[in-house]
């Protein structure tokens, strides 16, 4: 995994794990890799994967069964969602706001891109799942 300096490794790697999460690839009440192992996979120190555990923990999305291991809560999805979405409005969107305008959009071909943006990926997402 490439890490991005500009933001905490262990953030980075519990967004992923939401990642997996909204994919569908670990389920509610799924138990989840050990610290260790997705220490190994994504190549750094147990303590800096502790810390995505832990955040994970702190925010609802995982929880522990002491001696079994770490495994999703069941209204994971809909915390990933609200969180995710409450980052992309206050931080993410800002910024491509002002960019957009420095750049010389207006507001009518701001939102002609996203509208486009919007059809593509919907597209994609369709051939997906057929």
């Amino acid at each position: 995994m490439q890490f991005d300096d500009n933001m905490p490794i262990y953030l980075q790697i519990a967004d992923r794990i939401c990642e997996n999460i909204l994919s569908g690839k670990w389920g509610p009440d799924c138990r989840i890799p050990s610290v260790r192992e997705m220490g190994a996979e994504y190549q750094v120190n147990p303590n800096t994967m502790m810390r995505s555990y832990d955040y994970l923990q702190q925010k609802n999305i995982i929880y522990n069964k002491r001696g079994i291991g770490y495994f999703v809560s069941s209204g994971s999805i809909s915390l990933i969602l609200e969180n995710q979405k409450k980052k992309l409005i206050d931080n993410d969107l800002p910024q491509l706001i002002k960019k957009m305008f420095l750049l010389g959009f207006t507001r009518e071909n701001a939102i002609e891109a996203v509208e486009k943006g919007f059809d593509e990926v919907q597209e994609e997402e369709l051939v997906k799942s057929n």
